[in-house]
């Protein structure tokens, strides 16, 4: 509860003060997918926190207009808009990233995290694994990132047909995936149908039938309201992916040297509270309780879990290793050495 009314507390006054007016001598423009209120998604949280702590300690100097729920468009085509410096950042999904550094796709290995502590050390911009899967990006796109945080939690399976409590349970099911082959092939090894789709036709597919059901984390699938189209909901923890926080590189190089500095460091605090925020979304009347109230919710055995990987993992590893090459394998095997470093 302590850190919740902290949390709460934060960014009621983060939200308060993003809102005062400026005369500000450089703007700054942040897209994101999810809702800009930060008690319901994690990228609200970090954007709200970072608009207050950069307007405010740069006494105005710098202005920061936020555009969440994807209105500067898709994930990899407002990246694409922060590296041309039309954006100048912006918080994007694996899906948007893998359309611009492949090598992402490396998260997808299912069920290569045992648990949400492991995730957090590992998908973080200073562990041993997040500063070669960084210097990679930087290099590949010229961005700038600013933050690695996981996407909200683990992944579970939401359906209108049946629970999902075995493999067998998969067959047949049309489930929504990102436009990630990695995504498309957990699915298809499970016995499942693969059906890519973008994020914001997701609601209606599953509404009218295109789509059985989907996966994502516990926060997304309770504030995109999939409770109202979905009757299972299914933990299976089979995959966490990561959100990147991104910036272009020459408008960062060409603020100051003071005003770089709390950049960085306002992306710092905001992603930690996001991270924070996830965990307590999760746990809240916003997440996994509220879900319960109106879905028929089942945890996955252990058992079970280990035939679900056995099913899914080598399909998944020689689709990496064949399609991302040696730069891939060898980011893999970074991945997989952090997660044993962090156990």
């Amino acid at each position: 509860m302590k850190t919740l009314k902290v949390l709460a507390a934060t960014t009621a006054f983060a939200a308060l003060m993003a809102g005062s007016a400026f005369a500000a001598d450089v703007t700054m423009r942040l897209g994101h997918l999810n809702p800009a209120d930060p008690l319901e998604s994690h990228s609200g949280t970090m954007t709200t926190i970072f608009k207050s702590l950069v307007e405010t300690n740069s006494n105005g100097a710098i202005e920061v207009k936020l555009f969440p729920n994807g209105q500067l468009g898709k994930d990899n085509e407002v990246i694409q808009q922060v590296r041309e410096g039309i954006v100048e950042s912006c918080i994007s999904s694996s899906g948007g990233v893998a359309q611009h550094y492949p090598v992402v796709g490396v998260f997808d290995l299912p069920f290569a995290f045992p648990n949400i502590g492991v995730a957090t050390k590992v998908i973080h911009k200073d562990s041993s694994f997040g500063k070669k899967f960084v210097g990679g990006l930087e290099a590949k796109t010229g961005l700038k990132v600013l933050g690695l945080i996981d996407s909200g939690g683990f992944f579970a399976f939401t359906n209108s047909k049946r629970p999902i409590a075995s493999v067998a349970d998969m067959k047949g099911l049309r489930i929504r995936t990102m436009t990630l082959p990695t995504h498309e092939t957990i699915i298809s090894s499970l016995g499942g149908s693969p059906t890519p789709l973008p994020w914001a036709e997701v609601y209606t597919a599953l509404q009218t039938g295109v789509a059985d059901g989907q996966m994502n984390p516990v926060p997304i699938i309770g504030f995109a309201k999939f409770d109202e189209v979905q009757e299972y909901l299914s933990l299976t923890n089979h995959v966490i992916t990561p959100y990147v926080w991104m910036m272009n590189k020459e408008f960062l190089d060409g603020l100051s040297a003071e005003h770089r500095a709390l950049i960085t460091w306002a992306a710092d605090v905001a992603t930690e509270a996001g991270r924070a925020m996830s965990r307590v979304i999760e746990a809240s009347d916003k997440g996994l309780p509220r879900l319960a109230a109106k879905m028929k919710v089942n945890a996955v055995s252990p058992a079970e879990i280990a035939k679900f990987a056995a099913a899914s993992q080598p399909a998944v590893r020689k689709l990496i290793e064949e399609k991302l090459g040696q730069e891939g394998t060898d980011m893999l095997n970074a991945m997989l050495a952090s997660i044993k470093e962090n156990m």
